[in-house]
Order: structure tokens, then sequence, then C-alpha cells
């Protein structure tokens, strides 16, 4: 019997990919994994000679149904246990994982209606997840990704994302870059603003519901401009 969800597991590294220059994804596999819903994370914990570190949460980017799980990690400040996965993490290396946890910002391929997401820097991991599990369903849903970041070299998964547009006439993936545009550039500049939601987003009478992940001003920021927009509280899930 596998334990409880919520119980420590051992993961193990398959996989490391590069995805900035302060971003890896972590491919692992979990001994015992119970599943996952798009949205949801998981709580990482790794082990030195001084015993256990402090856990920290990272959401889960893979879809359900990809067998192995993705954690989408930034390295923040100088130490930690986010420069540990980044920077020191390798093939084979293990660490430890509890989860899935989380339930607000959950989506999945059932759903009906139009589906906004809205990315803040790294808050697109959870979204990820979203589009892949939408991609490998085939799911007809109409979907806008908003992608806020700093400068275009920190666009996580931006390949994967405009091959998913060129690929899914029902999918529009849009970018806002907030410090520095390159000259060719033709997405948005600047943070989201109530002008880029109404231009880029679904109207209030489709009925669409928001998913919003990122810093916390961001969301805050977003889902009041979504309200003065008109749109629900309850269509807002963050």
């Amino acid at each position: 019997m596998h334990p409880g969800p919520l119980e420590w597991r051992r993961a193990q590294v398959r996989e490391v990919l590069v995805e900035t220059s302060r971003v890896r994804s972590l491919v692992v596999h979990v001994d015992g994994w119970p599943g996952h819903l798009p949205g949801q994370y998981v709580n990482v914990r790794a082990f030195s000679n001084e015993g256990s570190q402090p856990h920290r949460s990272y959401s889960i980017a893979s879809a359900p149904e990809d067998g192995l799980l993705t954690l989408t990690v930034e390295r923040i400040g100088g130490g930690g246990l986010s420069t540990y996965l980044v920077d020191q993490l390798q093939r084979g290396d293990s660490f430890e994982l509890h989860g899935p946890i989380g339930r607000s910002l959950v989506w999945t391929a059932a759903s009906d209606g139009p589906v906004t997401l809205l990315a803040g820097g790294l808050g697109i991991a959870p979204l990820m997840a979203m589009l892949r599990h939408r991609q490998r369903h085939h799911c007809p849903t109409h979907v806008v990704l908003l992608y806020s970041a700093k400068c275009v070299e920190d666009i996580v998964f931006r390949e994967e994302l405009n091959w998913m547009a060129r690929s899914d006439p029902h999918l529009r993936v849009n970018y806002t870059l907030t410090r520095s545009q390159p000259v060719e550039w033709s997405g948005y500049a600047g943070r989201i603003n109530r002008e880029l939601l109404a231009e880029t987003c679904f109207p209030c009478e489709q009925n669409p519901r928001h998913f919003i992940c990122g810093p916390l001003p961001f969301v805050q920021q977003v889902s009041t401009l979504l309200l003065e927009l008109g749109h629900g509280r309850s269509s807002i899930h963050t």
C-alpha cells in the first residue's frame, strides 16, 4: 500500500532541463506517487550533513499523464534550497517531497467554458501543467495565456508555448515584457493593466474562468483589475 498523499516520498532526478540562466526543470521519479491534478504543488526538502533542511513549495509543471513529475525551480538569492536544486542537483540525485497539495488553482480538461491563464514570472509553472494536460487530451476549450516576464530571456517554456499556439487555433499566447524589449519584439510591453486585460482576454459575457499565478503583488493587482472589468469574484482562481 502506498503511503498517504502528504507523507514524504523519495524523488530521484531523471533529467535536469535548462530553462533560463536562473531556472531549471527537474524531471523526477517519485516513489509511490499517487498522481496529481493540473495546478497543484508539492513541498520539497533536501538533506545535508546537518540533517533535514527547511522545505519550500514548488508548483508541478508536468501534466498528470506524463508519468514523471516536473518541478520548475528558480534560483532565489545567494543560497538556500533553490540554489541547491538549480546549481547542484544532478541526474541520479534524490530529494524528498510531499503532496500533491492545493485545490484552488486546479483546472482539468473536463471543465467547460473559456479559460484565461495569467502568469507572472515563474507563476507559469502550474499553468503549464494545465496547458500540457489540455494538449494531451486534444481539448477544444478556448484558452488565452497572458504571460508577464521582465525580459525575453526570462520567458520560461517559450519554445513549447509558441509551438502550442501555432498548432492549436483555440489557444492564444500573449507575452508582455516589463523591463526590456528587443528591437524586433512584436508582443506587449509594460506591466499588465486594465487596458491590456480588456484587449487580450475574454469578455465578461463569455463567462470565462481566470487562473492567476505569480508573486503576491501580481496576483492581487490582476485580480483587482479583473473585478474592475466586471468579472465575478467566483471566476477568479489564484
